[in-house]
């Protein structure tokens, strides 16, 4: 009795996980179709097909980082201030006065106002 009622419960769980399956994958081919349907232009499909295999070969380069000032002293191949010298370590020291949470300055107070550069204009 105990092995009957044991394979009837497996069946049962092995019934309803099958059929819920058989609904997710049927949403998802309705929701592509109803997508795909109007945005498919077969003259644009080649074209990505084409450049998708030439930019894969090419390896994917990121620009080299442009400090925001002018470095003071020597700065590496990559455009970025080379921190080992002390004349860009002195180009990074923060504002004189008070600053806020961000680590910006404060520029309610008067020191941080004559450090600031000024507007042309």
């Amino acid at each position: 009795m105990k092995k009957m009622l044991l394979t009837l419960t497996a069946f049962v769980c092995m019934l309803s996980v099958s059929f819920a399956q058989a609904k997710k994958t049927e949403k998802k081919e309705t929701a592509k179709a109803k997508t795909a349907a109007p945005a498919v232009k077969p003259a644009t499909a080649p074209e990505k097909v084409k450049a998708a295999p030439a930019a894969a070969s090419k390896p994917a380069v990121a620009p080299p980082a442009k400090p925001a000032a002018p470095a003071a002293g020597p700065t590496k191949k990559d455009g970025t201030p080379d921190m080992r010298y002390k004349a860009n370590k002195d180009a990074a020291k923060p504002a004189p006065g008070p600053t806020k949470k961000d680590g910006t300055p404060d520029m309610r107070y008067k020191a941080n106002k004559d450090a600031a550069p000024k507007k042309k204009g």
